[in-house]
Formats: structure tokens, C-alpha cells, sequence
């Protein structure tokens, strides 16, 4: 599945973007000139939507700390919305001292897709996700070296390492790992409206991943609740998420609404 990248802004638009496309299927995750994405923040939050080819129907209404989206017939979609650390700098530790993210979500998977915390160190390049839920296929695939699991806020998690071998990622071209924390079972089904709630202590994975022996030195890029879906369809009305810094006695800062703006990659991709 996509990951997502972000491109250059190249205009200002509104906070809800329909696309309609009939752009061949291109097997490739490398955003480019017929790629659709939208982003901005609202409230303090960042958010952002991709679809691959700008193919079939997709959506995404992001409010302040809330958004719905919907994807049907597409190749690769994403929507997701948290916040971004890049500019401080500095690990996960120094952020704060108990990174959270809470969610209230009605999840309708069709298909390939899942919810999942997400985002990327950098200095070392690393993706990472802690998956909630899925559809008919449960990630990582087959190929994941497993690490062991770890039991958090009620749930078990297998914790797994993969790798992207010369693949987009923030910073060009590259080879990375991917971490992840999967539920052993699943917080929803195919085919129908799960209503899924939950918190999430996205430190204590990190931590969790550093005694698992997986390099956890980066500086820390984004927190983000994440939808992606695959070569499928569905719906998801995110009606809370909120990242906090130094557990759930922390400000959230939902905050109030900032113009957003509209992406469509240039001829460079």
C-alpha cells in the first residue's frame, strides 16, 4: 500500500476535494503528475489525502481534530490526519513523556485496507505503524521478521520488522525499515460498519520496539491515524483523534479552523 509522500504546493483549494479519473493502473507506489493529494492543517492537526492515478471516487471533509473520507474502484488511497514533529528535531523522548493518540471511528472496510497509527523517523529513515483494524488482509504480508509481540491498552500486538528496498519514502529514493505492532485480532470485520474507540500509547510501542532490538534514535516526524485502502472500497468517519504529548492529561489542541490547502503533484512528481 501507498505511503504516503508529500509533494510540492503548487495551489489553495477547499477542505473537500471529489476526483474522478480513468487513468490506466499503474502498479507503483511513486506519486506523480496523475497522483491527487490534498493537505493542510486545521486546528493544529495535520491531515492528508492521496490517491494513486487519481483513479475511481475518493473524499476526504477533515474538520479540526475530525474527518470522513470514502474511496471506491481506486489502485492506492490514503487519508490521515495527527501531528507533525519534524520541525523539533528530536526523538520521541524529548517530545514528551507519554506520546498518545486517541481515536472515535466508524470503519468500513471493503476489501484491502486497514487503520493504523502511523509515521516516519528520520536520521535513521524509518516508517512505522501500529495497525487497529483491517479488512480482508491482515499486514504485514508474508516476509515480516517478527520481533516478538507486546500486550498495551487491553490489545496484543505482534510486533514485526520489514524492509523497502529503493523506495519512495520523505527524503527521495531510499532503503528503510518498517516497524510495526499489529493486534492479534482484528478491531474490525469486512463488509460492515465497525465502531471502533481507543487509546493508544504510541511511546510505549516505541519503547516496545527498542527492547525488541529495533533502532528507535531518530528524530520523530509525525503521529497520524491513518486510512489506507488498496485495490478497494470503503468509508471511515473519524469523529475524534487527538495526539498528546505527555498522556492523556495533556492539551490536545484541537483548536480552531486555518485555511487548507489542495496538492496536486507537479510534472516532477
Amino acid at each position: 500500500m501507498k505511503k504516503g509522500i508529500f509533494k510540492k504546493i503548487i495551489c489553495a483549494g477547499t477542505t473537500a476535494m471529489m476526483i474522478a479519473a480513468s487513468n490506466p493502473v499503474v502498479h507503483s507506489t511513486v506519486a506523480n503528475a496523475a497522483d491527487a493529494q490534498q493537505r493542510g492543517n486545521i486546528g493544529g492537526y495535520d491531515y492528508e489525502m492521496w490517491n494513486q492515478n487519481g483513479q475511481g471516487q475518493v473524499s476526504m471533509q477533515p474538520s479540526a481534530g475530525s474527518f470522513t473520507c470514502s474511496w471506491s474502484n481506486i489502485e492506492n488511497f490514503l487519508a490521515r490526519m495527527g501531528k507533525n514533529y519534524d520541525s523539533k528535531k528530536q526523538n520521541y523522548k524529548s517530545i514528551g513523556s507519554d506520546i498518545t493518540l486517541t481515536y472515535d471511528v466508524e470503519y468500513t472496510p471493503r476489501g484491502n485496507s486497514y487503520m493504523c497509527v502511523y509515521g516516519w523517523t528520520r536520521n535513521p529513515l524509518m516508517e512505522y505503524y501500529i495497525v487497529e483494524g483491517w479488512g480482508d488482509w491482515r499486514p504485514p504480508g508474508n516476509g515480516a521478521e517478527s520481533k516478538g509481540t507486546v500486550t498495551l491498552d487491553g490489545n496484543t500486538y505482534d510486533i514485526a520488522k520489514t524492509m523497502r528496498y529503493n523506495q519512495p519514502s520523505l527524503d527521495g529514493t531510499a532503503t528503510f525499515p518498517q516497524y510495526w505492532s499489529i493486534r492479534k485480532t482484528s478491531g474490525s470485520a469486512n463488509n460492515q460498519m465497525n465502531k471502533m474507540s481507543g487509546t493508544i500509547h504510541v511511546g510505549k510501542h516505541f519503547d516496545a520496539w527498542s527492547k525488541a532490538g529495533l533502532d528507535m534514535s531518530g528524530t520523530l516526524y509525525e503521529v497520524s491515524l491513518n486510512i489506507e485502502g488498496y485495490r478497494s472500497n470503503g468509508s471511515a468517519n473519524v469523529k475524534s483523534v487527538r495526539v498528546y504529548e505527555n498522556g492523556l492529561g495533556d492539551n490536545p489542541n484541537p483548536g480552531t479552523t486555518t485555511p487548507v490547502q489542495t496538492v496536486k503533484a507537479d510534472d516532477n512528481g
